[in-house]
């Protein structure tokens, strides 16, 4: 079973579980925490992540009686002294039975390890919470390019969408100061291995960072970034909201997903970087191991690259534009 919003006024359809939103490990409060705070109230049988965005929970009372209680003692505009004056939005919760998943919809692996996949990394928890706040703020205080369906900033090189290419001869500059840490965390990264057609083994001096912003159902177009563009591993450093990305392979044909939760860094390199498509699905639900995970109001993305000096040379050569005179790989 899975639970969700009771509608309605006052609260919705009254329940023994309680909705309780800006509440969760997302924003600080770890489950334990909730179930402590609540219990003043009664039995607490159960905390669940109420969606994958570590910000929603669902408290589960061992009766009505208690979820009444708490909903009269917090369920106003009153901050709530248990968990520190944090303001709660809470609302009954009923148990539905789970949506099920489409006819086509992929088995998601939630490691890296499960789709061996050369190339393939996923370092979960990355940064912390403080820090997501953090660089959430820097980017939303910079102006933002609008694209036909998402919000974007350069940094480094403009990255050309026409082309999916940089001009190495219109630099914008340094990478902003409130990335330095984090650049460094990525280049000491223990398992950051070189390139195998790293230039002069650069690779980890990254120069161009490219910031997406997607609203719920927006996604990404399956492409492999261009060879020519970008020397050494593509890495993707996900913010505010989870989302599900596929990777495909046309000959032999093959299809691969991976849940991309908050705070996790992916990366790119080898086969998984130069010879398989990444993609996000447009739409608003993943579903993951059974369950229907909601992305949540955005998702913001930062993608870090380095701008390739001279041709391509790696082992891909039909997907590989600067080997095949084409587009091969876009």
């Amino acid at each position: 079973m899975r639970f969700v919003r009771s509608g309605g006024d006052g609260g919705g359809e009254e329940s023994a579980n309680l909705y309780v939103a800006n509440c969760g490990p997302a924003v600080g409060v770890a489950l334990a925490e909730v179930a402590a705070a609540f219990g003043v109230f009664g039995e607490v049988a159960a905390v669940h992540p109420a969606d994958g965005s570590g910000s929603r929970v669902v408290v589960c009372f061992a009766d009505a009686s208690s979820s009444r209680a708490a909903m009269a003692a917090w369920g106003g505009t009153a901050p709530c002294p248990a968990l520190g004056g944090r303001a709660l939005h809470l609302r009954y919760s009923v148990s539905r039975p789970p949506s099920p998943p489409p006819p086509d919809a992929l088995s998601v692996a939630l490691d890296a390890e499960e789709l061996a996949l050369p190339g393939l990394l996923l370092a979960k928890d990355f940064i912390t919470p403080d820090e997501e706040t953090e660089l959430l703020a820097e980017v939303d205080a910079r102006p933002w390019r609008r694209l036909a369906k998402r919000r974007v900033q350069h940094y480094g090189h403009v990255f050309m969408y026409e082309t999916r290419n940089v001009d190495p001869s219109l630099p914008l500059g340094d990478l902003p100061a409130f990335l330095s840490n984090l650049l460094l965390r990525i280049a000491s990264f223990a398992q950051l291995s070189a390139e195998e057609d790293d230039e002069a083994g650069t690779a980890r001096v990254f120069d161009q960072v490219t910031v997406n912003e997607y609203p719920p159902g927006v996604g990404i177009s399956p492409h492999i970034d261009t060879h020519s563009a970008f020397t050494g591993p593509i890495l993707s450093l996900s913010l505010a909201g989870p989302c599900v990305m596929e990777f495909r392979q046309h000959s032999p044909p093959a299809r691969k997903a991976i849940f991309l939760p908050p705070r996790s860094l992916l990366v790119m390199s080898g086969d998984a970087r130069y010879a398989w498509h990444h993609y996000i699905p447009h739409h608003k639900v993943d579903f993951v191991r059974g369950e229907a995970v909601r992305r949540g109001a955005r998702r913001v993305s930062v993608t870090f690259r380095k701008v390739r000096s001279g041709p391509c040379r790696c082992r891909h050569h039909q997907l590989c534009d600067s080997q095949s005179g084409g587009s091969a790989g876009r």
